[in-house]
């Protein structure tokens, strides 16, 4: 948003001069100033400081009025008011100097009273300059006003408020707020699922005048923000503003003298300086300093959001706004969902962070139905909707029986979800008679170990538990360099008969009748003095779907 430019209004003096007929006014004496004060009502309570930036308060339909003083005609006069949080109605007038000819015949001018308009000649009364009704930043400006007392009123008609109102006689030389570029569009420079970036370009105050600024972006899902006090109102829910008393003479914020000299009390200031960064009400608020880009991340997918630039002087708190923008974060790419079939097992190999999304669709009625997942790498997440509805949610390491009551005509759907640091690979059966498992159980301690006494330098025993289903157990072992796992031999799903011969040891069935007594070793020869090795055991079901115990590192003697 442009900083609005202001209502200039061409007075008749100025249209007589540029004809060339008008006739140059004297200057004000000491008279014609204190004229002006006494004109001064009670209802002028309080002075607007020359130049400087305020903060005021409003409740709702109570109006406030200031009030500032032009000694000197044809003075330029700048008014420009910034409403924070609400709508706001605001009016300016103006209580002009009556000039008489003076009785002796001199054809000298002399003040007479104040009157509404150059026409009138009732004494006291005041002419309407400006009048407006909304939450825009609005300006109005003069290039030749009139000697007289200015008056603003102020009327919040919805809510108790915040508001900037700023006055000038100077305004060409005083530029209050930070310049804008000529182009000051926001721009997009990439639009995603969860970011948005942004580029501006610079403003004059950073690249040419190097004055103490910085910029602030604002994010939020409503409307673009008109300025940065309404942003500031909103993060702070009007607490970061209250009363302030002070005690004798002050002006406000800056410390600068009121229009016309005249000293009245202060309204509201500041009570502590604004955050860096702030995140309330909906509103995300980050200041990036000098740099004019910016990624804006942790969106939502296919949600509209506001994007809205302020640069600010840090030191007098005053900022200009640049011309927002909105954006809608793309839609979520739909993944395909895969069809499972009863009694198969599938493998599914998802990418880091990422998922994948399975469907199951019993072909007849069933009373239940049994999930059974084989984690092949790193822990991976599942989650089963039985007709949308949650019915299993957690942590998938090893194998995972999930044993689910049957509904009439019910679907199944798994989510299926890899770490952020590291894919993931499983193996998925379904099937609608648990009887039928396509993976061998493991016993509850899945170890396996090694006899110290029996570690020779050729030959080690190990051990492990079994079950008392009948299964084979097959050992491998491998030579490995220090204490790292290769690897190929880090899936915890891979086929046995898919190693070197070399590296395989013995099969054997095995079938405990006592949980107790099933265990099961083996002696493993033809090894290297002072080498390291990886051993591993596979169990192998009637489904020819094997599980690999823990692996175990070993070292043999070096010496005998």
């Amino acid at each position: 948003m442009l900083l609005p430019a202001c209502r200039n209004v061409l007075s008749l003096q100025l249209i007589l001069s540029l004809a060339g007929s008008a006739q140059k006014l004297p200057g004000r004496d000491l008279t014609v100033v204190q004229t002006l004060y006494n004109q001064l009502t009670p209802q002028d309570l309080t002075a607007m400081p020359d130049g400087t930036e305020i903060t005021g308060f409003l409740l709702k339909d109570t109006p406030k009025r200031y009030y500032f003083i032009v000694e000197e005609d044809n003075t330029p006069v700048t008014v420009r008011v910034t409403p924070c949080d609400t709508p706001l109605q605001w009016t300016l007038t103006i209580q002009e100097l009556e000039y008489q000819s003076s009785g002796d015949g001199s054809g000298e001018l002399e003040p007479f009273n104040l009157q509404k308009d150059p026409k009138a000649t009732v004494q006291g009364q005041s002419a309407e300059l400006f009048y407006y009704q909304g939450n825009d930043v609005e300006c109005y400006g003069i290039a030749d006003s009139p000697a007289g007392i200015y008056r603003l009123e102020l009327v919040s008609i919805e809510k108790d408020t915040i508001f900037n109102a700023y006055a000038t006689t100077t305004p060409e030389s005083d530029q209050p707020y930070p310049k804008l570029p000529s182009d000051s569009r926001l721009g997009l420079t990439f639009v995603g699922r969860t970011s948005v970036s942004l580029l501006w370009k610079p403003s004059p105050a950073v690249s040419q005048f190097h004055q103490p600024t910085e910029y602030c972006v604002v994010v939020n899902k409503k409307h673009n923000y008109k300025s940065l006090c309404a942003v500031e109102a909103k993060l702070n829910d009007a607490g970061l503003f209250k009363r302030v008393q002070w005690s004798g003479l002050d002006w406000g914020l800056s410390g600068s003298p009121p229009l016309g000299g005249a000293a009245n009390r202060p309204i509201v200031g500041r009570q502590s300086t604004k955050p860096s960064a702030g995140h309330q009400a909906g509103i995300q608020k980050t200041c990036t300093g000098s740099k004019n880009a910016f990624t804006v991340s942790r969106l939502k997918p296919a949600t509209q959001y506001y994007f809205d630039v302020f640069i600010s002087n840090v030191l007098s708190n005053v900022s200009s706004a640049y011309l927002g923008t909105f954006a809608k974060t793309k839609d979520e790419v739909k993944q395909k969902v895969q069809e499972l079939k009863a009694g198969r097992v599938t493998e599914i190999l998802i990418k880091r962070g990422g998922s994948k999304s399975l469907r199951f669709k019993p072909v007849s009625s069933h009373h239940s139905v049994m999930v059974s997942l084989q984690s092949c790498y790193h822990t991976a997440h599942v989650q089963i909707r039985q007709n949308r509805e949650v019915v299993a949610s957690q942590s998938v390491e090893g194998v995972q029986h999930f044993h689910l009551i049957g509904k009439p005509k019910a679907r199944y759907l798994l989510r299926l979800k890899a770490g952020k640091g590291s894919k993931a690979l499983l193996k998925v059966h379904v099937t609608t008679h648990p009887s039928k498992q396509p993976f061998p159980a493991l016993p509850r301690d899945a170890r396996l170990k090694v006899f110290d006494r029996l570690r020779a330098c050729s030959s080690l025993t190990v051990a492990w538990l079994a079950t008392q289903a009948l299964n084979k157990y097959c050992v491998y072992r491998k030579r490995v360099a220090g204490k790292e796992k290769p690897k190929e031999l880090q899936n915890h799903c891979l086929d046995p008969t898919a190693r070197s011969k070399s590296e395989k040891v013995s099969c054997q069935y095995f079938r405990g009748s006592n949980l107790r007594k099933a265990v099961m070793t083996e002696h493993i020869e033809g090894l290297e003095p002072g080498e390291t090795y990886q051993l591993d055991v596979y169990v192998i079901g009637q489904g020819r779907n094997s599980v690999k115990y823990q692996s175990k590192i070993v070292r043999t003697r070096k010496a005998c």
